[in-house]
């Protein structure tokens, strides 16, 4: 349980540094008032735990530890559910309706899709 937890928290720690710099670098890119940086942090997500989830439980021998450590603890605190879900709220608060409106839908879209394919990916190599 130790060895477990302490990948969880490593993941975690590493995830979490990585979605800031992620999300700022892909923000500042884009600019303006849309949130890419979290749209981008999510998407990417999505992909790699689609990815990651089948290949660490199918198609490779990894140990517990290493599945922990990528899926529940790096891309747990990587991606930024919380975050795109106020962000949306305070473009609604702002009266930006559309936008809110594209972040929700788009996001959604975006990253159910990006996860199968993920999955696709990792059970076609």
């Amino acid at each position: 349980m130790l060895v477990q937890m302490a990948a969880v928290a490593a993941g975690g720690a590493l995830g979490a540094v990585m979605r800031w710099s992620v999300a700022a670098a892909v923000q500042r890119l884009a600019g303006g008032a849309f949130p890419w940086g979290t749209f981008a942090v999510n998407a990417l997500g999505s992909l790699l735990l689609g990815f990651l989830f089948v290949w660490l439980i199918e198609r490779s021998a990894a140990g517990e530890w290493l599945r922990l450590a990528l899926t529940v603890g790096f891309l747990g605190a990587f991606t930024t559910f919380s975050t795109y879900s106020l962000e949306s709220v305070r473009l609604i608060q702002e009266g930006a309706l559309a936008l809110a409106l594209a972040n929700v839908l788009g996001q959604v879209i975006v990253c159910l899709s990006l996860t199968w394919l993920g999955v696709q990916l990792a059970r076609t190599l």
